[in-house]
């Protein structure tokens, strides 16, 4: 069942006011992979009264106003992507379409809609109660952070959404045990998670450089992205704090996730459609792949410079058990809209499903970005045959035709798998890719791959030749798609001309699927665009910032 989206519907289900009203920068989607459903359904299953505006005006009050003032709190997030990425091309363009806009029209959601969205509700409601901002963009920009758009470092945007509370992360725990204190008129400020201001540090907490001396030294804003990186990503990690202006930014430690409660997110009822009156303004394109997908895990463990997942999910790898993904599918194959076919299953890269770290839990905490660079750690459980499993047992489940993995996956991590690797790769070629493979190398040139922490060409030419044994024998005919990077910190633009020629004489194809590289808030390669250094090594590295040369780089790919 839908959240209500107007008071007619919440009269309809005998509500005279709301507990939480959320509101979102998408259109309104019910499904387990759009974070402001999953947010809102685990505090209407708790008990809580929830609804959500999608999408609202910002020049009046018609939309922001129409459910009213929540008894707890508003949740502002502005959508499945940061607004300026939704909004903005790599080359700086205005996008014209959007996925998650009926329509797909991109002229609903506002530049930096986290901060817009908080300034319409002081405007236009009353009594106040409080903000709290959740969801990608505000949980990469909790901290001072530099902003590629405005090409400077920002305060943290619950500063400038002069918000009262930010949940990082995926929320969910957080969130609900924010309800739960607010409705009991508890204090909330210890809740693992939580980003709030103070007029003074915390006691014990580590204190970051101030704001205004990321802003004028580089040094100070790669210590800063140092010590938030190695505290916000491990369940581990400290809490941190970080002058703004006269006050404090507190950050509490991360919160946690098991296995269990994963399941207990995804066994909740979802509609896996799009609002109807979303669906009114026309189709919601981001339906097509997420409809009838399964999530199996979160988090990341491959450390990826450029990637912004592990700020945001964590290195940690949570996978849910296979009866509950079993039992998921089961209803997703009683939808009336289901045809047969499972789109996807995965998690930030499909192939990390039940692996994770083996150390014992009395281990001092790792230091290392990566899992899987420079080398595959000898702690990492890094088999297979679960995921086998699991895609057997979703293969049998009655009306089930097909059950595909469209998610990219890691081609170095299957080939360090070398107990059930090569099954691995066979299994999904014949039975469980549609058409295409995803494989995202980013790069052929050493220099640049050590940069964005990605494996050698060798490891790459290796994969294919063994993707190529296996789709020999699959019918109809199986092809890799590879994902490549343009103006990554290092590259420069002879090494995106031999990636070209790389391509060609290697791959036996033109690259089709370059993106150029997006400074994105909170992560390493964003930390290196900025100050010129990697900020764990000191090292400088060269960056291409000139726009016009950075477009270039992606169009040298395509000469002969």
């Amino acid at each position: 069942m839908f959240l209500p989206t107007t008071r007619e519907e919440c009269q309809h289900l005998g509500w005279s006011s709301l507990d939480v009203i959320l509101v979102t920068g998408d259109a309104y989607i019910d499904s387990p992979l759009v974070g402001v459903a999953v947010i809102g359904n685990v505090l209407a299953a708790a008990g809580f009264r929830v609804g959500l505006i999608s999408q609202p005006r910002v020049d009046a009050e018609i939309d922001i106003a129409r459910l009213g003032v929540p008894e707890l709190f508003w949740g502002v997030t502005g959508g499945a992507v940061d607004s300026m990425v939704a909004n903005h091309t790599a080359g700086m363009r205005p996008r014209r379409r959007d996925d998650f806009t009926a329509g797909g029209v991109n002229n609903r959601r506002p530049d930096r809609a986290v901060i817009v969205y908080a300034n319409l509700i002081r405007r236009f409601t009353h009594p106040a109660r409080p903000i709290v901002l959740g969801g990608i963009e505000a949980s990469l920009r909790r901290i001072s952070h530099y902003d590629a758009w405005s090409d400077r470092v920002r305060r943290s945007i619950l500063f400038d959404a002069k918000a009262d509370y930010l949940v990082y992360g995926m929320g969910e725990t957080t969130a609900l045990a924010l309800a739960r204190r607010l409705a009991a008129n508890l204090p909330v400020i210890d809740l693992p998670g939580l980003c709030y201001i103070a007029q003074q540090a915390p006691e014990g907490y580590r204190r970051l450089p101030d704001h205004q001396a990321v802003v004028e030294d580089g040094a100070a804003f790669g210590e800063m992205f140092v010590q938030f990186t190695r505290h916000s990503q491990t369940p581990e990690g400290a809490g941190l704090c970080q002058r703004q202006d006269t006050r404090f930014l507190v950050q509490n430690p991360p919160p946690t996730m098991t296995a269990a409660e994963l399941d207990a997110i995804h066994d909740l009822d979802y509609c896996r459609a799009a609002h109807p009156a979303d669906l009114a303004r026309g189709p919601v394109r981001a339906l097509d792949t997420i409809a009838f997908s399964l999530v199996s895990h979160r988090g990341c463990f491959g450390g990826c410079a450029f990637c912004a997942i592990c700020a945001h999910q964590g290195r940690t790898v949570v996978s849910r058990s296979s009866a509950s993904l079993v039992e998921e599918a089961r209803r997703i194959a009683r939808h009336p809209r289901f045809r047969g076919t499972i789109a996807d299953v995965g998690g930030p890269t499909a192939n990390m499903y039940a692996m994770g770290c083996t150390r014992k839990a009395t281990a001092p905490p790792c230091r290392r970005a990566s899992c899987l660079y420079p080398e595959v750690c000898p702690h990492l459980d890094r088999d297979h045959a679960p995921q086998i499993a699991l895609l057997d047992r979703l293969s049998a489940t009655g009306a089930i035709r097909h059950v595909y993995v469209a998610s990219g996956i890691r081609h170095d991590l299957v080939l360090a798998d070398r107990r059930s690797g090569g099954a691995y790769l066979k299994h999904l070629v014949r039975r469980h890719t549609s058409g295409q493979l995803k494989v995202a190398p980013e790069h052929v040139v050493p220099e640049v791959l050590r940069v964005m922490g990605k494996p050698g060409p060798e490891v790459l030419e290796e994969f294919t030749a063994r993707f190529q044994e296996a789709a020999a024998e699959s019918s109809p005919k199986k092809f890799l798609t590879y994902y490549f990077m343009a103006a990554h910190p290092s590259c420069r633009h002879e090494h995106m001309v031999a990636l070209g020629a790389f391509a060609r004489r290697r791959l036996h194809l033109r690259p089709e699927q370059i993106q150029i590289f997006t400074p994105t808030p909170s992560t390493r390669s964003t930390a290196i665009f900025h100050t010129g250094k990697d900020p764990f090594t000191g090292e400088p590295v060269f960056v291409e910032r000139c726009l016009a040369a950075r477009v270039a780089q992606k169009a040298a790919v395509l000469k002969p």
